[in-house]
């Protein structure tokens, strides 16, 4: 992995080793953890707003398909 310099302020700079200490995570491990972290939050805010415009046929068939996929993958009991 090859290693690169970022411009922050001083202030960022103290910020993120104050939490990456905290984590018991390096400051690369601490960027790393918080862009994953903001790109779960998008992703859940675009479910969000997804499911916000599903009509009510919409639930219906996804509670089919649910329910379809619950039954196909239950374990067999002898």
């Amino acid at each position: 992995m090859t290693m690169t310099t970022i411009k922050v302020s001083t202030e960022l700079r103290d910020r993120l080793k104050e939490q990456a200490k905290a984590e018991h995570r390096t400051m690369g491990e601490q960027l790393e953890h918080l862009v994953g972290q903001h790109g779960r939050e998008r992703d859940f805010a675009a479910l969000r707003e997804a499911m916000s415009r599903m009509t009510p046929d919409d639930w219906a068939d996804y509670r089919e398909e649910t329910a379809w996929w619950d039954a196909v993958s239950a374990p067999v009991t002898d």
